[in-house]
């Protein structure tokens, strides 16, 4: 299987070599190639590699940052026109303005708005912001409103709070007041890739400030289908979290809704026998009801406590009198990201936010001492 580190292979370096050759006059083809496969080439990580590629890029290029900024643009310009394949191994040309071109903020952005027309600029942006960080509002704000979606959508997705494998952005966790207009701005926009980056955003805003969000919900609810999407899935971890004022916004709650049957095929899981759980809801009501159901596995933990990780199984309309079965398997193959410890753990149904019942079941034929984190 192929692992992806190997994007960067002698391939792709090769064909990179040869059109910054042909695209940045002066560029020592020779020496990139040369230097950016060492000899720990091999045990070199993604990103690893990513940094490699963009330290090497810079001694290869005939001048400074400053200097060769015009190559650089151009370079960009020759990629795009060439509509350049594995463009995630390019990532390293925005990284190399995030590093070398951090004394140079004017210059920088202007980089970093060409470069995420080719390749994603989210995470080079980010230093950008932790040193100027009210210069680079500003821009993203601009960028808000650009003509390339691509580039709308960086004004989101970089300056989220929380984006995942990137630097945090302390002050927007903070307060993020600042965003909410640049927000504002995409939450119609008519790119749907931007707007879910709109929706990662303001569901990063609201494990912080739920009452940003509520608002935010208020103001765009039944706005149009596209924003009502965009909204509702901001809103999953505050359904997740059972949130009061989410919930009665959405109209979710447990009136009417019987629950019966919620069972175990049987009382143990192991990483080769997913759990497995059945259930029966009704709907008592002379009414349609709108049913979320989600299910909260405790995961038992070092020091003994339960701890809940929720997942979503389903969102429907259940009609009058109706009667809903449901089976779901969940399954505890070893992951990177997760410790197992055996021993007994928990499963609970949630209807509309609120657990109805809970069973326990034994997990065995777990290693505990894998690398990971929960």
């Amino acid at each position: 299987m192929a692992l992806i580190k190997d994007v960067y292979s002698t391939e792709f370096y090769q064909q990179f070599a040869s059109d910054a050759d042909s695209a940045v006059p002066g560029f020592n083809a020779e020496l990139f190639l040369r230097e950016v496969q060492p000899p720990d080439f091999g045990a070199m990580e993604f990103k690893q590699r990513m940094l490699h590629t963009a330290h090497v890029f810079h001694q290869a290029l005939p001048a400074g940052f400053s200097e060769s900024a015009e190559s650089f643009a151009g370079l960009i310009s020759y990629l795009k026109d060439r509509e350049a394949a594995d463009k995630l191994a390019y990532v390293f040309l925005p990284e190399y303005i995030a590093l070398y071109g951090i004394d140079h903020f004017s210059r920088s952005a202007e980089l970093l708005e060409l470069v995420t027309q080719f390749v994603s600029a989210e995470f080079a942006v980010r230093p950008f912001l932790l040193r100027y960080f009210d210069e680079m509002i500003a821009v993203m704000h601009r960028w808000s409103q650009h003509a390339d979606h691509r580039v709308r959508r960086l004004a989101s997705e970089g300056s989220r709070p929380r984006l995942p494998w990137a630097l945090a952005i302390p002050a927007l966790k903070r307060d993020p007041t600042p965003v909410l207009q640049l927000l504002e701005n995409l939450m119609p926009d008519p790119s749907p890739w931007v707007r879910k980056s709109v929706a990662n955003h303001l569901n990063d805003i609201s494990k912080d400030h739920p009452d940003v969000l509520l608002r935010v919900v208020c103001r765009w609810k039944l706005h149009s289908p596209e924003t009502d999407a965009i909204i509702k899935h901001a809103c999953r971890t505050l359904f997740k979290q059972g949130y009061p004022a989410v919930l009665s916004l959405y109209g979710l709650d447990t009136a009417g809704i019987t629950l019966s049957d919620f069972r175990l095929s049987a009382p143990e899981a192991s990483p080769s026998l997913p759990l497995s759980f059945s259930f029966c809801l009704k709907n008592e009501l002379t009414r349609p009801k709108l049913v979320r159901i989600e299910y909260a596995v405790y995961h038992l933990r070092a020091k003994g406590q339960l701890i809940p990780k929720v997942f979503k199984i389903s969102e429907r309309t259940i009609q009058p009198g109706e009667e809903l079965t449901m089976t779901r398997k969940h399954p505890f193959k070893p992951i990177t990201t997760r410790v197992y410890y055996p021993g007994t753990h928990q499963v609970a149904l949630i209807i509309n936010g609120s657990p109805l019942s809970t069973l326990p079941f034994e997990l065995s034929g777990v290693q505990t001492n894998l690398p990971g984190s929960f």
